[in-house]
């Protein structure tokens, strides 16, 4: 891989993040990837969860070597900037989350997200203590690699259901963007007031809000509240299961009907064209 191309995907992803409002889809595979890189999008991010149900496993489930090996494939698959979603580090203790963070760069990504949530019932969330502790790891870790990627930190208090998700996310977004976080994240945090409160506690660092389901707000709005970017998850994973178990149930019970809404082969083929490969 040419280190020259990532720098300018990593420096585009860097400029994205200074102004205005973005949209960041999340494919799941290289030929999502593909597709959505012809759609006029500036960048891409992983998704843990689609990347997961496309192997027959549940979200988290994957090892750190298949996540890599994911994070390569979709960097490969498009010329767009890619921002990993990296979950915790994929490791417990920070020696293993620094090695993961410096494997994660060596795929070419522009940015990688670290969350604090553990995966652990009994104590959902690394201490405060210790999530400040891993974020300051994962950015040495990038800094000392030379190479110039976007560390997003994610303080995911909603999606575990922490009894005061607004103040606890807003306590600990703070602490990591003071730890070295380019850019801030508090997935489930949907209301607008809500937004409101995380954008205001942050500023001037970017913000990342999460939208994977129908809203009453439009990306402008969400650009008039200050938000930088805009990701989806798992949505458009979820958007293609869905289709695909219409069409399958459709079949179950005889029907063809379920493939009405279909792209066509050759509408699907045109997608993959890559430029350089014409």
């Amino acid at each position: 891989m040419n280190r020259d191309r990532f720098a300018a995907r990593r420096a585009a992803f860097r400029k994205l993040h200074e102004s205005g409002c973005f949209l960041i889809p999340n494919p799941w595979d290289a030929g999502s990837a593909r597709a959505l890189a012809t759609l006029g999008f500036k960048a891409l991010a992983t998704t843990s969860s689609g990347y997961a149900w496309s192997k027959a496993k549940q979200d988290h489930a994957p090892d750190v070597d298949a996540v890599l090996a994911h994070c390569r494939e979709i960097v490969e698959a498009t010329d767009l900037p890619i921002n990993a979603d990296f979950e915790d580090g994929h490791a417990s203790d920070i020696d293993g989350l620094t090695k993961n963070v410096r494997r994660c760069i060596d795929t070419g990504v522009a940015g990688l997200s670290i969350e604090d949530a553990t995966g652990d019932p009994a104590q959902p969330l690394y201490a405060f203590a210790e999530a400040i502790a891993r974020m300051r790891a994962a950015r040495a870790a990038i800094d000392a690699s030379g190479q110039d990627v976007l560390l997003v930190g994610r303080a995911e208090c909603f999606l575990v259901g922490h009894p005061d998700a607004l103040n606890e996310s807003v306590r600990r977004l703070r602490a990591y963007a003071d730890a070295g976080a380019d850019c801030l994240f508090a997935p489930g945090a949907s209301e607008t007031g809500q937004i409101t409160v995380i954008v205001d506690a942050v500023t001037p660092k970017p913000v990342n809000v999460l939208v994977g389901r129908p809203t009453p707000y439009t990306l402008a709005d969400l650009a008039r509240l200050g938000v930088r970017r805009v990701s989806v998850g798992g949505a458009l994973a979820g958007a293609a299961w869905g289709g695909f178990l219409n069409a399958a149930r459709e079949l179950a019970v005889g029907s063809f009907g379920g493939f009405a809404g279909n792209a066509t082969h050759d509408q699907i083929d045109a997608l993959m064209r890559r430029r350089d490969d014409a």
